[in-house]
């Protein structure tokens, strides 16, 4: 196992910025997950930390030694890329023994860890085969095969899942936790699924535009995101962000008059803010219902996406460019152009200031 430290961190291509004052300290063992959308500098901080790329400043330790003059196989690293990167013309015992092979190790030493390596992975019938003989969830298997073989302190996994179909991502997801349960060692994997991050992580790194926008567990940064990306970004369906301003302050709640007029309250700390103003009113689908509650605001349904038990309804409310969520239990009846009032609990309400930072939830700050 190993910890990494990252200090100061900062990469630029010419003028473009890639990556900006990235301090992140990871602890041994950890399965941190960074998230972030396409082009935020997710693989470019992986190929850092591997080696693969030279910082513009600041350093990487691993075990508390820079590890900036060290090639990617001194740091003790394995990587595993979106693309599985198999040799076509070796089978799968090959290509799993093809770095310890590089790496002139005994030949019996080669053997019995790529059989090992097949074991914890289910592969032991396909050692014969070659890759165009495989499906993409076995290719996935074995390329990360072909890491563990190699023993490192570190794995790095970027957007291993992405090639793979819906079905194959939820077991693929299964097995990367059962195998970071069982091998116990220090994991970063990058991708811009938010299923994967909530699902894998121990720790969420919340990457936007080359910074780091918050750093904590799932549920922290589900339950109290520091600001509007991480709140959008977070959640599926995301997050239901209204327009309005402050017309009332008081100690258990803020009230918000909404664009359509609908004043409604949030129960958060108003801390240095007044009356007037304008803030954003964030609602998570799941937590909107059908009622006849104050706290509350009239919409036309527009459509309705039926999931199993649950619709996903998404109406047009005054005032709105955007579409508000709700997600209604499949019993309730609803069609296009039927007019609702949809009723949300204040304690369930996120409120954001004119430049995006979260108010204290009230609920949140007694948990």
């Amino acid at each position: 196992m190993a910890n990494v430290e990252l200090k100061g961190l900062e990469k630029a291509f010419g003028a473009q910025i890639a990556l900006k004052e990235i301090d992140l300290a990871i602890a041994d063992g950890e399965f941190l997950v960074i998230v972030g959308p396409s082009g935020c500098g997710k693989s470019t901080l992986l190929r850092i930390i591997a080696g693969l790329e030279q910082p513009t400043k600041g350093d990487v330790l691993i075990e508390g030694q820079s590890a900036l003059s060290q090639s990617p196989a001194q740091r003790g690293v394995a990587m595993v890329f979106q693309s599985y990167a198999l040799y076509p013309h070796l089978n799968v015992r090959d290509n799993m023994a093809f770095g310890l092979r590089m790496a002139k190790k005994p030949e019996a030493e080669v053997l019995a860890a790529v059989v090992q390596a097949a074991q914890l992975l289910g592969i032991e019938d396909l050692l014969d085969r070659r890759p165009k003989a495989l499906s993409g969830g076995q290719r996935q298997r074995v390329a990360i095969g072909r890491a563990i073989v190699r023993q490192p302190r570190l794995f790095l996994l970027d957007e291993p899942l992405s090639n793979l179909d819906a079905g194959l991502r939820v077991h693929m997801r299964h097995e990367f936790a059962r195998l970071h349960r069982e091998l116990a060692t220090t994991m970063i994997y990058v991708t811009h699924d938010q299923v994967e991050a909530m699902t894998l992580a121990s720790r969420l790194v919340v990457l936007n535009a080359g910074g780091i926008e918050q750093v904590g567990t799932p549920t922290e940064v589900y339950n109290a995101p520091r600001n509007l990306f991480v709140a959008s970004f977070l959640g599926s369906p995301r997050m239901n962000l209204l327009a309005g301003e402050i017309r009332a302050i008081a100690k258990a709640a803020v009230k918000v008059k909404l664009t359509s007029g609908d004043v409604v309250a949030a129960a958060v700390e108003a801390g240095r803010a007044k009356i007037g103003d304008r803030v954003t009113l964030g609602i998570r689908p799941d937590t909107l219902g059908v009622g006849k509650s104050a706290n509350g605001f009239a919409v036309t349904i527009d459509v309705v996406e039926t999931l199993g038990g649950m619709q996903a309804v998404y109406c047009l409310m005054a005032g709105m460019d955007q579409p508000v969520c709700a997600l209604l239990s499949g019993g309730h009846p609803v069609r296009h152009d039927d007019a609702l009032r949809l009723c949300f609990a204040a304690r369930d309400a996120y409120l954001f200031d004119a430049e995006g930072q979260a108010f204290t939830r009230l609920r949140a700050k007694k948990s």
